[in-house]
């Protein structure tokens, strides 16, 4: 088993997951975070932490597509290690379905 992150996380990409994670494992796209299942220990400790509830064990119905998706774009973003600040209109975008389909970049983070 591993945890994955869905589309949930797309336009607000917090990162409390990120500073509990003990082996790093997450990766910052432009615009959302990724979990490498190759990495993830099955600790689970990142689930809770996430304000926008993006994050679910790959034995979820429905996550099949995400353990692809988080494990091609954890090979091509940079790994993120520490907490950074949401985008500033994260709670704005909390909850919002669709946003895969219509807002998703598969470009690394830039900073």
């Amino acid at each position: 088993m591993t945890y994955i992150v869905n589309d949930l996380c797309v336009k607000c990409k917090y990162t409390d997951c990120v500073e509990v994670c003990p082996v790093d494992c997450f990766y910052e796209g432009e615009n959302m975070l990724v979990i490498h299942p190759d990495e993830c220990i099955d600790c689970g400790v990142c689930e809770p932490e996430c304000p926008a509830e993006a994050i679910f064990p790959d034995s979820e119905p429905g996550t099949e597509k995400w353990v692809e998706q988080n494990h091609k774009y954890a090979e091509l973003w940079p790994n993120i290690t520490r907490m950074i600040a949401p985008p500033p209109d994260a709670d704005d975008w909390k909850g919002k379905s669709g946003k895969y389909e219509k807002y998703f970049s598969p470009e690394p983070a830039k900073r």
